[in-house]
């Protein structure tokens, strides 16, 4: 899905180069956006269309990244809901305590590196393949380490993890924690390919044979069903996806940029070790919130919890897909970051605004569809972090030109606050108030970062656009030309 690149443009280093705001303001190609060429032939023949904006890249991988939000929402909804139902409330609390687990060390490396991945996949050309490598290396190393060091001391978990302190057990969840991390990594190497309609292939076979899975096994091991439900198809999933990528996107995409002067390992490694705070902080939020909620209250009442979490945390992802389009399309061409920037604040919000309303409304609804008392607890957890949707999406579109700029000591102060803020309020509202206190964190500190990025957010959004008396000059200029 890469666009063919101009030769010119593909021998200028500079080109490259991230713009600064300023920069952006100065250049009279800024505030436009030049025409999107023509894709190569179709991946497979089946490709995914989309109406309208189609033919822009920006557009059309987000709003692919949004189906696949979507749709592997409502298949993890539909997982959700069957285990509520099949398996017993505290296999549950587990199982969700231990997803929880897995994400948090898996992402410590996978999450890390993603932002590298849209940052400088576009820009690799034929060492793309040996980037890729390097990320699965790093994230398989780190993966392995953190499981380790999580269940040394796993007796002192509580009793949500108390059964992970087997060798059997063990030694599946590290696997997992490995698998995880690369097949996590891998979705984002699809993304920086701009082949994000993989990605929604990949992850809705995933839903629907996770879901098959957790029926067949709920009689056959209830006490392990969900577990193994999740992970089965995570390792038939793994080599395909990567036959795929090695076999055909990354030469496809060697071919299409091969004239592009690719990043030094010293550029890409300065932009990790600034971006690797920023991506623990972003982590933190995510996944080591459950955790510490799983640490805080009993099984039974994490399950209830975690059902709320994840439903928010779907509707959340939108604004995430925006920005990491954004992201990509500013390391494809710097010149159209801040019209691209305007483009997705005004389409994010004709979006979210219909989602949120309606899953505040429907919340009780939704989570009343996993028994009562999914309902009494959660509800009020789910509208609490839809509510806190809106103000999320403008730090990460504003994070998502950061990274488009290199600016990674940008990303790291304001996902560091945030981080900071939204886990400290989380343990002690929640103390305080229960599973209900973590919602309220959430919603007070993206409302707080929101606030703080809004004047350099405010910044990008102008950058490029002709000034009332510049634009009236050029006008009467070009009528004075038109006279003569």
């Amino acid at each position: 899905m890469n666009r063919t690149l101009t030769a010119d443009r593909a021998a200028d280093p500079a080109a490259d180069r991230a713009a600064d705001p300023a920069d952006l303001a100065a250049s009279p190609a800024a505030g436009t956006r030049p025409p999107v060429l023509p894709d190569p032939p179709a991946a497979f023949p089946g490709r995914l269309r989309l109406p309208g904006h189609s033919s822009d890249p920006l557009f059309r991988n987000a709003y692919l990244l949004m189906i696949n939000t979507g749709v592997t929402g409502v298949l993890g909804l539909a997982f959700w809901l069957l285990a509520a139902r099949l398996y017993a409330t505290a296999d549950v609390g587990r199982a969700t305590a231990a997803y929880a687990a897995m994400n948090l060390l898996a992402g410590f490396t996978a999450f890390s590196l993603s932002g590298a991945l849209a940052r400088f996949i576009p820009q690799s050309g034929t060492r793309t393949g040996r980037l890729v490598v390097r990320c699965y290396a790093v994230t398989s190393v780190g993966s392995i380490t953190l499981a380790i060091g999580f269940l040394l001391p796993v007796g002192h978990w509580g009793s949500s993890y108390s059964e992970l302190g087997g060798l059997t057990a063990g030694a599946a969840f590290i696997a997992a924690v490995l698998a995880w991390g690369i097949f996590t990594v891998q979705d984002h190497v699809l993304i920086g390919l701009r082949s994000a309609h993989w990605v929604v292939l990949e992850n809705c076979a995933f839903g629907m044979a996770k879901l098959a899975l957790l029926v067949a096994l709920a009689t056959a091991i209830p006490h392990l069903g969900l577990f193994a439900a999740w992970m089965l198809p995570v390792a038939v999933a793994l080599p395909l996806i990567n036959m795929l990528i090695f076999g055909r996107l990354v030469p496809r995409h060697a071919r299409l940029t091969a004239r592009r002067p690719p990043p030094s390992g010293r550029q890409i490694g300065r932009f990790v070790a600034g971006d690797f705070t920023g991506s623990l902080c972003m982590l933190a939020t995510g996944n080591l919130i459950p955790v510490a909620v799983a640490l805080l209250v009993s099984p039974g009442m994490n399950a209830y919890f975690y059902m709320a979490w994840t439903v928010g945390t779907t509707v959340d992802l939108l604004a995430v897909n925006m920005a990491t389009s954004l992201t990509v399309e500013g390391a494809f061409e710097a010149t159209t970051l801040a019209a691209n920037c305007r483009a997705a604040l005004r389409r994010m919000m004709l979006v979210l605004l219909p989602i949120v309303g309606v899953m505040a409304l429907a919340a009780p609804l939704v989570l009343g569809l996993f028994g009562a008392g999914y309902a009494a607890h959660g509800a009020p957890v789910l509208e609490l972090l839809v509510a806190a949707t809106l103000s999320k999406t403008l730090t990460e579109l504003y994070l998502g030109v950061l990274r488009a700029q290199s600016r990674t000591s940008h990303i790291a102060l304001v996902q560091g606050g945030r981080a900071v803020l939204m886990i400290g309020l989380a343990v002690l509202l929640t103390r305080a108030m229960g599973a209900v206190g973590t919602g309220l964190a959430v919603l007070a500190a993206q409302l707080i970062a929101a606030a703080a990025i809004l004047p350099g957010l405010r910044r990008i959004l102008v950058a490029g656009k002709p000034r009332p008396a510049a634009a009236a000059t050029a006008t009467a200029t070009a009528a004075s030309g038109a006279i003569r």
